[in-house]
């Protein structure tokens, strides 16, 4: 009984640390240029990531409905999010094939 109790923990152990959505994996670092804000693509400048374009459909809500950000999807399936400014809040990593 013992055993399956370890088994299943290492189990679970290697799910949550899943190199595939660590942010040590270059795909999902913000080191990445398809991750950066520095990327006019995912900019605050960038008048499609803007929160003065009242018809962007990429904006992040919160639960009062006052805009706090934004997000992009980048090339290789990482969805970033930015705040307003264009600091990386979080990232949803890309799915798995």
């Amino acid at each position: 009984m013992v055993a399956v109790l370890s088994l299943a923990s290492v189990v679970q152990a290697q799910q949550a640390m899943n190199f595939n959505d660590s942010p040590y994996n270059y795909q999902n670092s913000q080191n990445n240029y398809d991750n950066s804000p520095y990327n006019y693509q995912n900019s605050p400048y960038n008048y499609d990531n803007s929160a003065y374009n009242y018809s962007a459909n990429n904006g992040v809500y919160d639960n009062s409905g006052n805009r706090i950000g934004y997000e992009v999807r980048a090339p290789s399936g990482v969805t970033n999010i930015y705040s307003n400014d264009g600091r990386r809040m979080g990232y949803v990593p890309a799915p798995q094939r």
